[in-house]
């Protein structure tokens, strides 16, 4: 069945018509969340609340976007909702991932070299969260690798060629602030 169907059907009331679109989307508006929060646990509930949402709003979709640019931007304004909120904002500064420290290294890798890795990529993640959101949010929707230009333009409510400039803008920024921490060079 066609995704023009199911959103009819769908906005009929036909819950296994939302279901099948909560199928089809449902990796990318995980990965959208994720992108945006840490917690693999805290995209799951933004994912959760933005299909919740989606189904409220389902008579407001006019179709302009594809019915998965709609639902990601959604996603997206749920997700910076909930990471504004301060609880969240202290667990972005809290280690990454803590397992790193008691999973065993990979053949070949001492348990010191997963450990600075790990402590690598809290740097970097520290560093991209203190970047403005214009160009934070970008980088974080194209590090998914879920979403095209287009799709995160639309999400953003920019257009793709913004991206494109925001996204190499977020990185210039992102690496000068590396460089200023010792992290990398020029």
């Amino acid at each position: 069945m066609g995704e023009t169907e199911l959103i009819e059907r769908a906005r009929a009331g036909d819950a296994d018509a939302f279901g099948e679109l909560v199928e089809r989307h449902k990796v990318a508006v995980y990965r959208a969340a994720r992108a945006a929060l840490r917690s693999a646990d805290e995209a799951e509930d933004v994912a959760q609340d933005a299909f919740v949402a989606a189904y409220r709003k389902l008579g407001q979709f006019r179709g302009d976007a594809s019915f998965k640019t709609w639902l990601l931007a959604i996603t997206w304004n749920v997700a910076r909702s909930r990471r504004r909120t301060t609880w969240l904002w202290l667990q972005r500064f809290q280690p990454h991932d803590e397992r790193a420290a008691a999973e065993p290294p990979a053949p070949g890798e001492s348990h010191e070299a997963v450990l600075i890795q790990a402590d690598l990529g809290d740097q970097v993640r520290r560093a991209v969260m203190t970047l403005p959101p214009k160009f934070r949010d970008v980088m974080l929707l194209a590090a998914s690798g879920d979403h095209t230009m287009e799709e995160i333009g639309a999400v953003l409510g920019i257009p793709s060629g913004t991206v494109k400039w925001r996204l190499s803008e977020g990185r210039r920024h992102l690496k000068a602030r590396l460089v200023r921490m010792g992290i990398g060079h020029e």
